[in-house]
């Protein structure tokens, strides 16, 4: 697949972390030759935390990752492509158990402590049987290094393998958190369709980390959008080994909670900003900010109402600065929104102002905005203080080809 205009230049250097150790392998779920499986294997005092998609229709592992996040504590992580294991009914649960007792009976822990994700095809049963010849061996050869290898063989119609990595000072002790991600269609917030894994050798206690983490997606991974479309398999584990050191984080009063809980947003912004950078057929990314709304809470469902919208997204591959798709998509959202105080902006370029079209407008300069790879759309609705941001890309003719052919 053509590699996204938006890529970042190269892979970032994910360092090792202790506690961690990292494995792929191929078992032909439906890519023949590439290694679709991952095993990340950790150290006992791990704890976990984890957001999960809002779909009525959750895949297998989901609901499994779900029963067995209360334990606040993870050994193994398994995680396929090409299969996503949803609506796969009952054979689907057992597939669950089977790969879990697999992980396991390799490492020497319970099977509660194995969490589970898979992504790929909806509606084709996943047969564990694939992972027997495979676990095993990765569990043995895991290794703490592997983290290119773990993001590519988790991408699916993705075009490069996302990571990032902070390094931040926690009391006395220097703490590294790393992160994969792999997504690029059925991407819309309610909780963000993808999957991502973030490990940290921070030692925090599972409930701390749990509220760290729900409040992180807000404005990352809740913020973004490709195509409105929200997933069956929606996972985002975070895992915290504790190998770095210090006694846990066991409120979010102590004075080491702030620094982390600050690292870990900035990299969830920066792998959730990279699934749309590869959205499916994307050439631009889409920054939509909403000033001036009712509250903040308002201001996202105007800013997603624009963001969504495919008469927006297509303008704007079509580099056309049409701000009457904007007043359309404020207009739908249900959201209090004054017309006659409506102000819209391409760039640095006001392109309307009292609820018309700004009489100092310059088409040419809309224009070349519209030309870059990166936009920026602000929106003042004139209905209060609440303001939020947003991020999308646009919708070309490659979107309608690589879902038209997906499943072929």
């Amino acid at each position: 697949m053509k590699l996204s205009p938006l890529a970042p230049a190269s892979f970032p250097d994910l360092p090792a972390i202790d506690g961690v150790r990292l494995a792929t392998a191929a078992a032909g779920i439906k890519y023949p030759g590439r290694a679709d499986v991952m095993l990340a294997v950790f150290d006992k005092a791990t704890t976990v935390a984890g957001v999960f998609t809002r779909s009525r229709c959750p895949s297998a592992p989901v609901d499994w990752c779900k029963a067995v996040l209360g334990g606040g504590r993870a050994r193994a992580l398994l995680v396929n492509s090409g299969n996503a294991n949803a609506f796969t009914g009952k054979r689907g649960r057992e597939a669950t158990k089977i790969s879990a007792a697999l992980v396991a009976d390799a490492i020497g822990c319970r099977k509660r402590e194995v969490f589970l994700a898979s992504t790929g095809v909806i509606g084709e049963p996943l047969d564990p049987s694939k992972f027997e010849g495979v676990v095993g061996a990765a569990a043995a050869r895991a290794e703490p290094d592997a983290w290119l290898d773990a993001a590519r063989a988790i991408m699916t119609t993705d075009t490069y393998p996302k990571g990032a990595t902070h390094r931040v000072t926690v009391g006395d002790a220097a703490v590294t958190i790393n992160g994969i991600a792999k997504g690029a269609g059925m991407i819309a917030p309610d909780m963000a369709t993808m999957l991502a894994f973030v490990v940290t050798d921070a030692a925090i206690d599972a409930p701390v980390l749990q509220a760290m983490l729900d409040r992180g997606v807000r404005d990352s991974f809740n913020a973004i959008t490709v195509d409105g479309d929200t997933s069956t398999s929606d996972t985002l584990l975070v895992f915290a080994t504790g190998a770095a050191g210090e006694t846990p984080i066991s409120d979010s009063g102590d004075r080491r909670f702030r620094p982390l809980r600050a690292a870990l947003d900035d990299l969830l912004r920066d792998l959730a900003h990279q699934v749309v950078r590869d959205g499916e057929g994307a050439r631009k990314f889409v920054e939509v900010r909403v000033t001036g709304a009712a509250s903040k809470r308002s201001a996202r469902r105007i800013a997603m109402a624009i963001a969504n919208s495919p008469l927006v997204k297509t303008a704007i591959a079509g580099e056309d600065a049409n701000w009457g798709r904007i007043v359309m998509a404020v207009g739908k959202a249900g959201e209090p929104a004054d017309r006659d105080k409506l102000a819209i902006w391409f760039g640095e370029t006001r392109v309307a102002v009292r609820g018309e079209r700004d009489r100092h407008y310059s088409e040419a300069e809309a224009a070349a905005h519209m030309r870059r790879r990166e936009i920026v759309i602000t929106v003042d609705v004139g209905a209060g203080k609440g303001r939020d941001t947003v991020w999308t890309c646009d919708l070309t003719k490659d979107y309608v080809a690589i879902n038209g052919d997906y499943r072929s």
